[in-house]
């Protein structure tokens, strides 16, 4: 039976107590960004705004040029929503493949992917650029969506392999019996069973596409299609001590991965569960 004891009232009082440290920049952030440019001057950083002013927002989302964040914003989330889905469905086929695999070169392979985890992607820009602009695909929608799955698949792989790994074949087994085919096996069965690692895999290479700064404006300066993060950077260097719109602007930035990132993991958590109770 549960006691309420001094103990746990004290444990509650340090969780509240940490969760209202890890909050405050969070207020800071939002109350700076509904402040006027005369207020954010004359007022204290912990004092709220006597007056709501969205006016930073607006000025935000109606900027032109390379300070379009708008344009910014909608790159940002087909690119990061095509490198996901490509990831996913790669991913899970080849690690599917290499953790069912019985020969002796799919070890081999799962240790190279390892292996490029670990090497950084910085060094291979240069070649991977003069590749992309002979085949057409810098400053292009597509041609990032191309260039961070590839990046990410061995991520992705090692993942879903691990998963796969863990997963007994008994289900593929029955299926087989039944007279499934090795698709219907696999995307009907084995893939639903893998809502863990798809959840981990989407927040993982979600949160990084999302991020990337170095690659997007590598590849897609001086573009149409430039991402978010390249845009909050022209639009951010353009100002001084404006912090009610700098801080407006990486509201704005955050509220589309943070409501990706709340769904994915609740998707995590219901997708655990399940593979428990089967």
């Amino acid at each position: 039976m549960f006691r309420y004891t001094k103990l746990t009232a004290l444990r509650e009082v340090l969780i509240w107590v940490f969760a209202l440290i890890f909050l405050a920049p969070f207020y800071f952030l939002v109350t700076t960004a509904l402040k006027s440019d005369q207020e954010v001057i004359t007022s204290s950083n912990l004092a709220p705004p006597t007056s709501v002013d969205f006016s930073n927002f607006v000025e935000v989302l109606t900027a032109q040029g390379n300070s379009n964040v708008v344009m910014g914003l909608v790159n940002s989330i087909l690119i990061t929503a095509g490198s996901i889905l490509g990831l996913v469905l790669l991913g899970a086929l080849t690690g599917y493949v290499i953790s069912r695999s019985t020969r002796r070169w799919s070890r081999t392979v799962y240790y190279l992917f390892l292996i490029a985890i670990v090497l950084p992607t910085q060094l291979g820009t240069v070649p991977l650029y003069i590749g992309a602009r002979t085949i057409g695909l810098t400053g292009s929608i597509w041609g990032m969506i191309i260039l961070y799955t590839g990046m990410l698949l061995p991520l992705s792989i090692f993942l879903y392999a691990g998963f796969f790994r863990g997963l007994g074949t008994e289900y593929e087994e029955a299926a087989t019996i039944d007279g499934a085919s090795r698709t219907q096996i696999f995307f009907r069965i084995v893939l639903p069973l893998m809502s863990p690692a798809t959840g981990t895999v989407a927040i993982l290479a979600g949160l990084i596409v999302w991020n990337d700064f170095f690659t997007s404006l590598i590849f897609l300066g001086g573009s149409e299609n430039q991402t978010l993060p390249v845009a909050m950077y022209y639009y951010i260097g353009s100002l001084v001590s404006s912090w009610n719109k700098i801080f407006a602007i990486v509201i704005v930035s955050m509220i589309p991965i943070l409501a990706f990132y709340l769904f994915a993991q609740k998707r995590f958590i219901q997708g655990f569960a399940g593979g428990l109770k089967g």
